[in-house]
């Protein structure tokens, strides 16, 4: 097992995969550690769809307008839901459980990336939440927040720069300007 320093050090976000497919025991370890991921008074009332086919992974690819065409060569994705109505935390609740789910990838040597669809559409007006509730059939009360690409890492990327940490951003009992 990784220490979490290291492994919060070396998860980066990773946009091209290999065409190899996730083992099916390592997808269910990542979907445990949503499950398993706090929530606001314990409602765990997110809601998760895992995607293998290549042509609604193609479909979600283009449901906003920039910075998700890479999931259509992921293997699998992780749609990340809530129903704003039944949890007024969904968002905190749900990016928690997104998270969580990229440390378990990291953890098992997979890359992972979060793809934003909050609040993200197409020019022509369409949310990304009605692209995405046509193509998995999502009902109307549930909202997208992201959506998980998860595949072996088919690049390098090096280990968070530890001299390039904003120290000066975490502030001690009180906030200072200088």
């Amino acid at each position: 097992m990784t220490d979490f320093k290291d492994l919060a050090q070396l998860r980066r976000s990773h946009r091209k995969f290999t065409e190899q497919e996730i083992d099916g025991d390592d997808l269910k370890l990542i979907l445990r550690a949503g499950l398993m991921a706090p929530t606001s008074k314990g409602q765990r009332a997110w809601q998760f769809v895992v995607v293998e086919d290549k042509l609604d992974l193609e479909k979600l690819s283009d449901a906003k307008n920039l910075g998700g065409q890479f999931l259509k060569g992921a293997p699998v994705a992780i749609v990340v839901l809530g129903d704003p109505m039944q949890n007024d935390c969904w968002i905190e609740d749900g990016a928690i459980a997104a998270i969580s789910m990229q440390y378990q990838a990291e953890e098992l040597g997979l890359g992972s990336c979060w793809i934003q669809m909050r609040g993200r559409g197409l020019d022509d007006g369409t949310t990304s939440d009605t692209v995405i509730r046509g193509v998995l059939d999502i009902p109307d009360n549930l909202n997208c927040l992201c959506i998980l690409a998860i595949g072996y890492k088919a690049d390098e990327r090096k280990p968070q720069n530890e001299d390039k940490l904003k120290w000066e951003n975490v502030h001690l009992n009180k906030f200072r300007s200088e």
